[in-house]
């Protein structure tokens, strides 16, 4: 007598271990953000994202997480170098007089 093997729909797919999961776009184009997605990223009822396109990948990202990211680049390249209005008026004053 053979052994049936049964899976848990508890049990993670590789690709939900791999941090993925799949998606059916409807007719609309609409999607379903997957809850855990949601929960990780602080996405509660009608909220904007930002959506991008990456080569052969659809990236969404929240406003929120999009300025932090803008805004540590800022100081990153802030760091040290003082005003950057003032070195953006300088970057200019310097370009005019080599024209």
């Amino acid at each position: 007598m053979k052994e049936e093997t049964r899976h848990s729909t508890s049990e993670a797919s590789p690709d939900q271990l791999a941090g993925t999961e799949r998606v059916t776009i409807d007719e609309a184009g609409r999607l379903v953000v997957p809850a855990r997605f949601r929960r990780a990223l602080g996405i509660r009822g009608r909220q904007q994202l930002l959506v991008g396109l990456e080569g052969d990948t659809i990236r969404l990202r929240t406003v929120r997480g999009a300025l932090a990211r803008l805004q540590a680049l800022a100081a990153r390249n802030r760091q040290g170098s003082g005003s950057v209005v003032d070195a953006f008026i300088l970057e200019r004053r310097a370009e005019a007089a080599r024209e």
